[in-house]
């Protein structure tokens, strides 16, 4: 039982980062990690949920949602922070999680991860893959149905569109971090400036009667019973609320979402010049620079169009087309496109690392743990990844897999809360460049805040995330326990154990 458990020391882990045929080139600044901050964070989510939550759940009040969401995802940020420039390896939080608390709950967040990068990446391509549609359609070329993801005349449909972004990707990728990087700031900077068009352009369509109420009354929604309900509602038989205060919380939850991947920050921490400086500077800048046009883009949304009338689909776009400007919402439209695509290249990067990490570690096959001798970069998993993501977007919509990505994200984020206290104990020696503030009161605020958003999940998304981690656990048992190279340090003679010694190892 005690192995389930064995750590990894942080100096080992460094050490592995140096070996020839398993390095990362380090080329990345704190510029080029914010620009993957805004790149991954920035998505559907300001274009959508805006709408969303404002006519559902707060009224104009959603920009109170959003920095209550933002709070809660600065607390895991701060964590993130300490953990990153303390151990620079790729992996984020598995290798955080197998640190600090072994090498079984290591394999459980690292296969989560897996799942979470490989389904948000494939959602992301298809969402991607609808919005170029819909321009060609408005240009007058139209694809097949068969092509466009929707079964054709033989009951045939593949996602071309979806299928070739994430292929695109993936060349990207192998190519090298530096190109990636340098792709990813044309087009977060495309992205950033459509945002701000909206925040200016949309301030002097402003009426201040459409803020009254600020918070609407109160309408609370019956206790259900389906699945689909929140967790909490079914355990607890407490409803989500329509407006007034617990509306806004209610609606946090929901918006909390647009946020996700500041946290795949992490993942390129072994491929930072100076990760002690830069990693914090990337984490908690990417996560402040999003809060605010988030908090921005709201209150000029909800001050153009009385909240009742927003739209649920496209509410920035179908602003500006309300007080006919139409302009406007045709480059919301672009801007939105342009954007998921980094969204799409980032998530992709962050699974990479994660599967080469693992590789390295020898929980999965060491074969995709080798770099590639002229970029550098691990692109045997980035192609195996690349390729397998590339089927399932063509294939399949995945509209109700999605949530998946978000309760993968969330366990993560308790996950290394925990272990920045855990790691705090047991290594208070380590050098930290960057501390968490008020451990472990911090840390233990963001598990409980973290649990609270994942208890408004529907109990389906539960069952399925349930059935991911059993399926994660038998493939441990079956080969990760055995291969890992802490198995085998651990089963070999004296005298025949190569590298440094085990050190903090339980």
């Amino acid at each position: 039982m005690s192995t389930l458990f064995r750590t990894k020391n942080v100096e080992q882990s460094i050490r592995d980062t140096e070996e020839p045929e398993h390095s990362l080139k380090k080329s990345l600044s704190a510029l080029d990690l914010t620009v993957f901050g805004v790149g991954v964070i920035i998505g559907t989510g300001i274009f959508v949920l805006t709408g969303q939550v404002a006519k559902n759940n707060a009224g104009p009040a959603v920009s109170l949602a959003f920095v209550a969401a933002g709070v809660v995802c600065a607390l895991a940020a701060l964590c993130y922070a300490e953990f990153a420039s303390t151990v620079p390896v790729a992996g984020s939080a598995y290798t955080f999680s197998y640190a600090s608390l072994g090498e079984m709950p290591a394999w459980i967040i690292g296969w989560d991860l897996v799942l979470e990068f490989a389904l948000g990446t494939a959602v992301v391509a298809v969402g991607w893959s609808g919005y170029i549609r819909s321009l060609l359609d408005n240009a007058g070329w139209h694809l097949p149905d068969y092509l466009a993801g929707r079964d054709g005349a033989h009951g045939f449909g593949f996602d071309i569109l979806a299928a070739a972004l994430v292929l695109v990707l993936t060349v990207i990728l192998v190519l090298g971090m530096k190109l990636s990087a340098r792709i990813t700031s044309i087009v977060v900077a495309i992205k950033v400036a459509v945002v701000l068009i909206v925040i200016i352009a949309g301030a002097f369509f402003i009426h201040g009667d459409n803020y009254k109420p600020f918070i609407p009354h109160p309408q609370p929604v019956p206790a259900g019973s389906s699945l689909k309900a929140p967790l909490v509602q079914l355990m607890f038989g407490w409803a989500p609320a329509n407006f007034g205060v617990m509306g806004i919380f209610t609606a946090a939850s929901v918006v909390f979402f647009a946020f996700i991947g500041f946290d795949i920050v992490a993942t390129a921490a072994e491929e930072t010049r100076n990760p002690q400086r830069d990693m914090p500077r990337g984490i908690l800048g990417s996560l402040v620079i999003c809060t605010v046009l988030y908090v921005a883009v709201s209150i000029v949304v909800t001050g153009m169009e009385k909240y009742t009338r927003l739209s649920v689909e496209a509410p920035l776009a179908d602003a500006f087309k309300a007080i006919g400007h139409p302009w406007y919402a045709g480059v919301i439209s672009f801007g939105a496109a342009v954007g998921l695509t980094t969204v799409c290249l980032i998530l992709l990067l962050g699974q990479t690392r994660v599967f080469f990490a693992m590789s390295r570690d020898g929980l999965l096959p060491r074969f995709f743990s080798r770099v590639h001798p002229r970029f550098k970069t691990p692109h045997r998993p980035t192609i195996l990844l690349g390729v397998v993501i590339a089927v399932v977007a063509g294939f399949t919509s995945l509209s109700e897999l999605a949530e998946l990505v978000n309760i993968g994200t969330l366990f993560a984020f308790v996950v290394v809360a925990i272990s920045v206290i855990i790691l705090r104990k047991t290594r208070p020696d380590l050098p930290r460049a960057f501390r968490t503030p008020w451990v472990p009161f911090v840390p233990i605020v963001s598990v409980c805040a973290t649990l609270w958003l994942m208890v408004n999940l529907p109990a389906e998304t539960w069952i399925r995330f349930a059935v991911w981690m059993l399926i994660g656990l038998v493939v441990y048992f079956s080969y990760g326990r055995t291969h890992s190279r802490l198995a085998r340090r651990d089963e070999a003679p004296a005298g025949e154990v190569s590298g440094p010694p085990p050190g903090n190892t339980r």
